[in-house]
């Protein structure tokens, strides 16, 4: 299974009914949530990966194919339990709709070849989920097409064996001006680190925000 970097660009509406209308329908008792979903052979969404491990069965139905296939993409989804939660792992849900998440592995500072912008945006909520860190940022737009990345500065090693890895968010609003807030969301795929990192190693995260100027979040492993 590959992992599929997507141009980035504001929430892509995937092929899937209903998912860029107006929110004129109401939606039965759902979950909307940072999730992986799964393509199979055929570019068909099959399977929904939570950040706690576990996967779910899509009920097929149209509107679920004509993506990469065997691929994962992280999204905002929505979705519904159609079995008992008592038996997540082999839960089958309805999935309605699915945003794209800006997702791109970390790119070393000492191997990025142009400018690292960090332009400012707003933190709406920031937390670890799994093998992700997770952000919502309230980025101050108009027309232009900003560009987002996550930098990795160093990974440190204190005295007591400690390591704490060093991430940067990349801004780049390409000079837009600041006409209205859209909600923009990313995850740092965190997998890249599994055998860096270990329990009780740190994730410092930092980011240029209008309300703070430069400051971080920090995160335990």
């Amino acid at each position: 299974m590959t992992r599929q970097i997507l141009p980035i660009t504001f929430l892509l509406c995937l092929l899937l009914t209903g998912s860029c209308k107006e929110d004129t329908y109401v939606y039965p008792d759902v979950i909307t949530e940072f999730i992986d979903i799964q393509t199979d052979g055929s570019g068909t969404i099959t399977q929904l990966a939570a950040d706690n491990g576990r996967h779910y069965r899509v009920q097929p139905r149209e509107g679920l194919d004509g993506l990469r296939a065997d691929t994962i993409y992280r999204t905002v989804s929505i979705y519904q339990f159609l079995t008992e939660k008592a038996s997540q792992t082999e839960a089958e849900v309805m999935l309605y709709s699915s945003s794209i998440v800006i997702s791109p592995y970390p790119a070393k500072a000492s191997e990025w070849k142009d400018s690292i912008y960090t332009d400012p945006v707003d933190i709406q909520s920031i937390w670890r989920s799994g093998d992700y860190l997770n952000l919502i940022a309230e980025v101050k737009r108009k027309d232009q097409s900003h560009a987002f990345h996550f930098i990795e500065d160093s990974i440190t090693t204190d005295t007591q064996g400690i390591r704490t890895l060093y991430l940067r968010l990349y801004h780049n609003s390409n000079h837009d001006y600041e006409a209205f807030t859209d909600p923009t969301y990313l995850s740092v795929p965190l997998r890249l680190y599994r055998d860096t990192l270990h329990t009780g190693d740190k994730i410092r995260f930092y980011l240029n925000t209008y309300k703070e100027g430069i400051t971080y979040r920090e995160f335990t492993y």
